[in-house]
């Protein structure tokens, strides 16, 4: 299992509404979360494929936000 973070502009429950349907329809999360407290707002996904990034930035986008992806600390 892989996790990644991204940084979004997600501020409320309506914004998460609009991205709900279209991060469901991807395949390979096994279940993601929105952090609205933390300051980057993030998303953080559950993924048994860590090439999904790009994916979850479009769907993302589709809904009319903005996700980039954070690195992890090395």
């Amino acid at each position: 299992m892989e996790t990644l973070n991204f940084k979004t502009n997600l501020r409320s429950s309506e914004a998460i509404l609009a991205v709900t349907q279209p991060l469901n329809a991807i395949d390979h999360i096994d279940g993601w979360n929105v952090d609205t407290d933390h300051p980057d707002r993030l998303l953080t996904v559950q993924t048994t494929d860590n090439r999904i990034a790009e994916q979850v930035k479009q769907a993302v986008a589709q809904a009319g936000y903005t996700a980039e992806l954070v690195q992890p600390d090395a």
